[in-house]
């Protein structure tokens, strides 16, 4: 048997979406901002299950590469098995923000004024819907919400 090269968190930039599958476990991320910032959506998630102690952790390390320190992360309590108040990851304690919106939203923040905001696609997605909603989500111009991009690429919410 091979072993998947990619790591549990695959974090793929906006210009790798078109050419790479995405697998679950996958992020998309757009570093780079734009000065309008137009687009709603700074990245998508796309996690293997509605476990946050086995899910969340992978993404965080792949975010904190990248983008420094996660202070919180903000999910929707419908969405996930269990909803603790805060994870451990590597040495470091990230607080989890729940609400009960139902929005297939995330807020990944760095600090008090610093918040990105990726799509979450639900676990059982095929990978090719997920490959199209996660590449619609980053897209500078779109103004799409959660909910009109997954049921573009043919997503129904769990």
């Amino acid at each position: 048997m091979t072993a998947d090269p990619r790591p549990p968190a695959a974090l793929l930039l906006l210009q790798d979406t078109v050419d790479q599958p995405v697998v679950p476990g996958s992020a998309v991320l757009r570093l780079e901002t734009t000065s309008n910032r137009a687009g709603f959506f700074d990245g998508a998630w796309w996690p293997r299950s509605r476990d946050i102690r086995s899910q969340l952790p992978d993404l965080i390390d792949a975010l904190t590469a990248s983008l420094g320190p996660i202070a919180r992360v903000g999910l929707d309590a419908s969405a996930w098995d269990e909803v603790p108040a805060h994870l451990v990851v590597g040495d470091h304690k990230v607080r989890i923000d729940w609400s009960a919106v139902d929005d297939s939203t995330m807020i990944i923040s760095r600090g008090h004024y610093d918040h990105f905001t990726f799509l979450v696609i639900p676990p059982q997605t095929s990978a090719e819907a997920a490959h199209t909603a996660m590449t619609m989500a980053v897209q500078d111009d779109n103004r799409a919400s959660a909910e009109q991009i997954l049921d573009a690429a043919g997503i129904t919410p769990a």
